[in-house]
């Protein structure tokens, strides 16, 4: 094989594991949001949130640190599934905030002219 064909070869299959991992406005599953995902802005970590798949408060059970209250206006209790991504609920049961599925990981959040709110898969 020749370095053109090698290289197209990988470009194919980089290019197949790009459009794998691209679900945009796709509805998010418990078991696709199992597990830790950080919580970013500005290329900082904020905190870390554990999502479950148990169901809780009107959708599956979340588990912040407190440190999450601040950059969330609230602490979340649980998650629940919307059409395009998730929102994250309080204990009373009011969305604390939304999140667009933007790929498998990586949701965001728009917060004004401040910027937006990363929700990336891992710690």
């Amino acid at each position: 094989m020749n370095v053109g064909a090698i290289a197209g070869a990988l470009l194919l299959l980089a290019g197949g594991a790009v459009a794998a991992d691209h679900e945009a406005g796709v509805p998010l599953s418990p078991s696709e949001a199992a597990g830790a995902w950080s919580l970013q802005s500005n290329g900082q970590t904020l905190c870390v949130l554990d999502f479950g798949r148990t169901r809780r408060a009107g959708g599956f059970a979340v588990r912040a640190r407190n440190d999450c209250a601040e950059a969330l206006h609230g602490l979340p209790v649980a998650w629940a599934p919307t059409a395009d991504g998730m929102r994250l609920l309080g204990a009373d049961g009011a969305t604390v905030m939304t999140f667009d599925r933007w790929s498998n990981s990586l949701l965001v959040s728009r917060i004004g002219s401040a910027g937006d709110l990363q929700l990336r898969r891992g710690l």
